[in-house]
C-alpha cells in the first residue's frame, strides 16, 4: 500500500487541447433522443479546450487520501487505486463504495465527508464509516491486468482482498450502483460472512439481479418487465456495442476527445433526473472531470472490457443472495425494481423509495443516499 498523487504530464494536456481545437462536429436536425445535440457538444468541447482547468480539478482530487496497492487472488494479480478515508467517531464501520460506468471513484466526493465525519455534517458520530472507494480495474488509475476473466466476480475477489488483507478489515459493509451493484452483489454472494468476518451487509441503488421469477408476474412485476424491455430497446444499444465490439469503439473514442465527450455526456444527460438538461444536475466541470479519467491513459477502451466479460444471461447466478441487503429505489433510475422482485433475489431488510433522483445517486442525491446508508447499516454495527 503506497500513497498516490495525480500528476498528469503537461504534454498530455497540451496534446488534448490541440485535439479539441481540431474537432470536427456536424449539425443535424435529429431530435434530442438521437443523442447529444451538436450545439451543446460544441459548447462543451470549446469549454474543455479553453476554460476547463484540469490543474484545479487535480488539486481537488488530491485532497482525497488516495493510495495504490497490489493484491493477489485466485484470478491473478491486481494493482488497485483507491480512496481510503478514516472515520471520526467512536467505532467507525468499514464501508466499501464501488462506482460504475461512466462514473469514477470521484462519485464518492459528495458523500465522503458526511459518511466519515457525520458530526461535522449535522449527524451522529456513532454513524461514522471508514470509507474505501476503489477505481474499478481498467478505470481511472487502476490499470486493467490485461487478461480475460476480469468480471464482477473477479473484481469482488480483488476488492475483498483489498479490504481484508491489505487494509485489515475482516468485517465490512459495501455499497454500489451500476457496475458497483454487480460487484457488491458478487461480494455478498461470495464473501457474505458471519458476524465476525466477511461482508456483513450491502446497500444497492441499482437492481442487477439475480432475477428470480415466481410464476405469473404480478401487475407491479409486469410493469417492471415492460419498462426494462422498453428501456433496452430505446437506450440499451451502448451496452451491446461495448460488449460485442469493445475494440472498435475503444479505438475511436481513445483517439477523439470530442467523440468521448459525446459518448459519456449523453449518458449523464439520459440517465440522470434532469429532464434532458444535463447541467441542471452536473456542471461542465463535473462532466469533464469524469470524462478526463477515461481520456487519460485511454482507459475508455479498458472500461469496455467489463461489458465484454459479462454473461448476458444471469451474471450473478440463479440463487438468492443471503447477505442482508438494503435497496434505494430512486425514481429515475433505469434499472430499479419493485420490492417483491428485490426481496426474492436478496435477504431484503430495507427498501426505500425516492420520488426523484436518477442513476448517479451519490452525485445527484448525496444527502438522501447518506441517510439511507446510515439507516441501513446501523443494525449491523458492533
Amino acid at each position: 500500500m503506497r500513497p498516490f498523487t495525480i500528476d498528469v504530464p503537461q504534454a498530455d494536456l497540451d496534446d488534448l487541447r490541440q485535439r479539441l481545437l481540431q474537432s470536427r462536429l456536424f449539425d443535424s436536425d435529429l431530435p434530442p433522443a438521437a443523442g447529444v445535440p451538436t450545439g451543446y457538444l460544441r459548447e462543451l468541447v470549446s469549454y474543455w479546450a479553453e476554460k476547463f482547468d484540469w490543474r484545479a480539478a487535480e488539486r481537488r482530487l488530491n485532497e482525497l487520501p488516495q493510495f495504490q496497492a497490489d493484491v493477489t487472488t485466485d484470478h491473478g494479480d491486481f494493482s488497485l487505486h483507491f480512496v481510503h478515508a478514516r472515520g471520526k467517531g467512536p467505532h467507525p464501520m468499514p464501508l466499501l463504495f464501488t462506482h460504475g460506468w461512466p462514473g469514477s471513484f470521484w462519485e464518492v466526493h459528495k458523500i465522503l465527508g458526511p459518511l466519515t465525519d457525520p458530526a461535522a455534517h449535522g449527524g451522529d458520530p456513532a454513524d461514522a464509516f471508514d470509507v474505501v472507494a476503489p477505481s474499478l480495474p481498467g478505470y481511472g488509475f487502476s490499470p486493467h491486468p490485461g487478461r480475460p476473466g476480469v468480471d464482477p466476480g473477479a473484481i469482488a475477489d480483488a476488492f475483498h482482498a483489498l479490504m481484508t488483507r491489505t487494509l485489515g478489515y475482516p468485517r465490512y459493509v459495501a455499497q454500489g450502483g451500476d457496475w458497483g451493484s454487480l460487484v457488491t452483489t458478487a461480494l455478498a454472494r461470495d464473501h457474505g460472512g458471519s458476524n465476525e468476518q466477511g461482508v456483513a451487509a450491502i446497500h444497492l441503488n441499482m437492481f442487477a439481479g439475480p432475477y428470480l421469477p415466481s410464476g405469473e408476474p404480478s401487475p407491479a412485476e409486469q410493469s417492471y418487465l415492460d419498462k426494462q424491455q422498453a428501456w433496452q430497446a430505446a437506450e440499451g444499444g451502448y451496452g451491446h456495442i461495448q460488449g460485442t465490439k469493445p475494440l472498435t469503439l475503444g479505438h475511436a473514442l481513445a483517439d477523439s476527445p470530442a467523440g468521448l465527450a459525446a459518448w459519456i455526456a449523453e449518458k449523464f444527460q439520459t440517465w440522470s433526473d434532469c429532464d434532458g438538461d444535463v447541467e441542471r444536475v452536473f456542471s461542465k466541470d463535473d462532466l469533464l472531470t469524469h470524462i478526463m479519467f477515461y481520456w487519460l491513459g485511454g482507459t475508455i477502451s479498458t472500461s469496455f472490457r467489463l461489458y465484454h466479460e459479462l454473461d448476458p444471461g444471469q451474471p450473478l447466478g440463479n440463487e438468492p443472495i443471503t447477505t442482508p441487503t438494503a435497496f434505494a429505489a430512486f425514481a429515475h433510475e433505469f434499472s430499479t425494481a419493485p420490492r417483491e422482485v428485490v426481496a426474492r433475489a436478496f435477504d431484503l431488510e430495507r427498501y426505500t423509495e425516492f420520488d426523484s433522483g436518477g442513476h448517479f445517486a451519490a452525485l445527484e442525491k448525496p444527502v438522501e443516499l447518506v441517510e439511507d446508508i446510515r439507516a441501513a447499516f446501523r443494525p449491523h454495527r458492533r
